[in-house]
């Protein structure tokens, strides 16, 4: 099985999608928080201002100090990485793939066939790409779950590439 996902069709940039490093990306989410309804989206661009802003007040205020080491929150999060479920928003990847004018579906193909869904639609799909820590090896590399967790039980799997048509 290929564990690389083209994203080809109707796009400027053909781009690969490797998911076995999405673990490490910022924009991943935990998807047990995502369906128990604990999850909570956050503008990255806000959270950085907000962080930065923090940072520069304190610095200027108190003066510059090296920040401690939380050895405890560090072994939370990466015993975090190795026991949960994750996945990423769709879109994202389908955006900076540059869809050329008068684009209205994604396709997602599968040994299986096809499933298409409107361009206006991929804002509602997530990408799993980890079950309880461990990637999708067997039927992956990546399931395709809807937002709302209509097809939680049966998700779209063994996806080969996604077409912009």
């Amino acid at each position: 099985m290929e564990f690389i996902i083209p994203i080809k069709g109707a796009v400027k940039f053909n781009i690969t999608l490797d998911p076995s490093v999405w673990i490490f990306d910022d924009r991943r989410i935990d998807l047990d928080d995502f369906f128990s309804g604990k999850y909570e989206y956050k503008d990255e661009l806000e959270e950085y201002t907000k962080v930065t802003s923090a940072h520069w007040s304190r610095e200027i205020i108190e003066g510059s100090t090296v920040p401690p080491t939380l050895k405890s929150e560090k072994k939370y999060e990466r015993t975090k990485l190795l026991t949960s479920t994750f996945g990423i928003d769709m879109k994202q990847f389908i955006i900076n793939a540059e869809p050329l004018m008068g684009v209205t579906k994604v396709v997602v193909e599968t040994p299986d066939g096809e499933h298409a869904f409107s361009f206006e639609e991929i804002d509602s799909l997530l990408l799993k790409f980890s079950h309880k820590g461990k990637p999708l090896r067997e039927d992956g590399p990546v399931h395709i779950l809807h937002k709302d967790g209509s097809n939680i039980n049966n998700p779209i799997k063994n996806v080969t590439a996604f077409r912009v048509e």
